[in-house]
């Protein structure tokens, strides 16, 4: 497998929005690279496969996406793109919030199945470690938002350190869904933001 690259996206005449009908296939290829994700695991999303389930060309996926990787990102990212909630500035309301995302994020079928894969290889394939790396930051983006933002406005200690924080605010619960197996509770959230907060309120 070569390096994933970013899908090439339809391309825009000037003064035109999108074409249509490469929007119509985009979606249709993700769909299907969505369900076989599901059905068969990571393994099956494949230019063949994907193919032959969406009636989009081939030789279109391979513009789009020239290693099938970039399917299974892009099928992930677009679940990562949806839980994210914009910030309001006030920040426990914000912290719960984005981890009530990731709580469904984890919680959804087709991220589940996609992000497992993704840790899964990620050890022993460069494309995978880049695609985990990847939507690391993708996923924790909102997470350095907020908290940049409170300790700036002295709401956080001056001194946070933001890679520690998103590890103490999303740890507990890719632990406890993607380990454990457990159920999150929007309780469970809410503690996790609260011990979150007095172990790091200013001084």
């Amino acid at each position: 497998m070569s390096a994933p690259t970013e899908p090439s996206r339809t391309s825009e005449a000037p003064g035109r929005g999108p074409d249509p009908r490469a929007e119509r296939s985009r979606a249709a290829a993700l769909a299907a690279a969505r369900d076989l994700l599901i059905e068969q695991g990571w393994a099956a999303v494949t230019h063949v496969a994907v193919a032959a389930r969406s009636g989009v060309g081939r030789t279109t996926l391979y513009r789009h996406w020239p290693d099938a990787s970039g399917l299974v990102r892009d099928v992930i990212a677009e679940r990562i793109s949806t839980a994210h909630t914009p910030p309001t500035g006030v920040l426990r309301e914000d912290l719960v919030r984005e981890l009530d995302g990731l709580r469904r994020l984890l919680h959804d079928p087709v991220s589940d199945r996609g992000l497992r894969a993704v840790i899964e290889r990620a050890g022993v394939d460069p494309v995978f470690a880049q695609l985990k790396e990847a939507l690391y930051r993708e996923g924790s983006r909102v997470f350095r938002t907020v908290l940049d933002a409170a300790a700036a406005r002295g709401d956080l200690a001056a001194d946070l350190d933001a890679d520690l924080a998103v590890d103490q605010l999303a740890g507990p619960l890719m632990y406890r869904r993607l380990l454990a197996g457990r159920e999150i509770t929007a309780e469970y959230i809410e503690r996790v933001v609260d011990d979150f907060l007095a172990a790091h309120a200013p001084d």
